[in-house]
């Protein structure tokens, strides 16, 4: 089948939305904040063009570095979630202190960011937002306390995953994931299979399952993977990622021809996340075949932010010499993008 680029068709029913989780999807289908920054045009670098590592380290650092004290929530949030990922525990400091942020989600990353890089400074702050007006930063701040070794706290996020609020429920089994708590995963199978259980929470479940090592969820993953719905064979791509048995490599190699660039991104950052660069050449294509060519601002967007993402788990010097354009994009997201690749393929390189 011809590969071409679609534009992901969601309706109410299907579009997922999760608090945080993950830059990549922030401004495509998870982070219900939006992005106000046009996309740049995209241009190509010189084929002869060498890149200075320490110099865009640098850059990426300022970028993130801004990033944590933008106007926009969306980007803050983004910001402290590429701290975490990246071990940047030098801002660590600035991150603790959009614990107090007006908007919840930036709150919600920065208890996240406090549990993943285990800063100890933060666990008082983390108790605070035990009385915080919003469920979900409640439940984020329990997952840091139980980074940070109370692991008591794990008894609210088992809890919150029967919440009837779905978003909640989302959460709660996001987090039980991210903990690693194998404990939970009777309850995130019920959650799974729950009649009442929102898309969101059922797909969450899902992959959380897949991230705790129980092969058993495969099936469900693969049903993903044959949606017509662009968004949910992303989704899909993600949680077999998480699994990450040779069984669910050899799906991930099968979605690289998807007729969805969006899916074939993904699904190459997926597979550089488990060190198989296999997913290179599509990730070129976008660049060799001028796939970006004619697309919308908002399209052009999400593309060029899952590009710069596979970029960052691939980390070959042929890609890596495309990420300077993203960094000096119009597009906040995508600079963040190109922040997160840059300071990933540095601690793999």
């Amino acid at each position: 089948m011809e590969k071409e680029y679609c534009e992901p068709k969601t309706s109410g029913k299907r579009k997922i939305g999760l608090l945080v989780q993950g830059v990549a999807l922030a401004c495509t289908m998870l982070l219900a904040l939006g992005c106000e920054e046009p996309p740049g045009s995209g241009m190509l670098p010189n084929a002869a063009q060498v890149v200075d590592i320490d110099d865009l380290t640098t850059q990426a650092y300022k970028i993130i570095l801004d990033s944590l004290s933008d106007n926009d929530p969306a980007i803050r949030a983004n910001a402290i979630e590429v701290v975490a990922q990246t071990g940047q525990i030098k801002l660590m400091p600035r991150v603790q202190r959009l614990l107090d942020d007006e908007f919840s989600p930036v709150r919600f990353a920065a208890a996240l960011a406090i549990g993943d890089l285990e800063y100890s400074f933060g666990a008082r702050g983390l108790q605070q937002l035990f009385k915080d007006p919003d469920s979900n930063v409640k439940i984020a701040a329990c997952y840091g306390m139980v980074k940070l070794g109370a692991v008591k706290y794990r008894a609210v996020l088992r809890k919150a995953v029967a919440s009837t609020d779905q978003t909640v429920r989302a959460n709660a089994a996001f987090l039980l994931g991210k903990s690693r708590d194998s404990e939970a995963l009777k309850l995130l199978w019920w959650a799974m299979q729950d009649k009442d259980s929102a898309d969101k929470a059922v797909y969450q479940a899902a992959e959380s399952i897949a991230a705790l090592g129980d092969d058993r969820i495969y099936p469900k993953l693969w049903t993903m993977l044959l949606s017509v719905y662009a968004d949910v064979r992303i989704t899909g791509v993600r949680a077999m990622g998480a699994l990450g048995t040779q069984d669910a490599k050899n799906a991930l190699i099968r979605m690289l021809s998807d007729k969805v660039l969006e899916v074939r991104l993904a699904s190459a950052e997926q597979l550089g996340m488990l060190g198989d660069k296999g997913g290179e050449p599509e990730v070129m294509d976008v660049f060799n075949m001028k796939l970006t060519s004619g697309l919308e601002r908002v399209d052009l967007e999400r593309v060029n932010v899952l590009t710069a993402l596979a970029i960052g788990r691939i980390a070959t010097p042929a890609l890596v010499k495309h990420l300077p354009q993203f960094l000096t994009n119009e597009s906040k997201a995508v600079r963040i993008a190109a922040a997160r690749a840059v300071l990933q393929s540095r601690m793999q390189n």
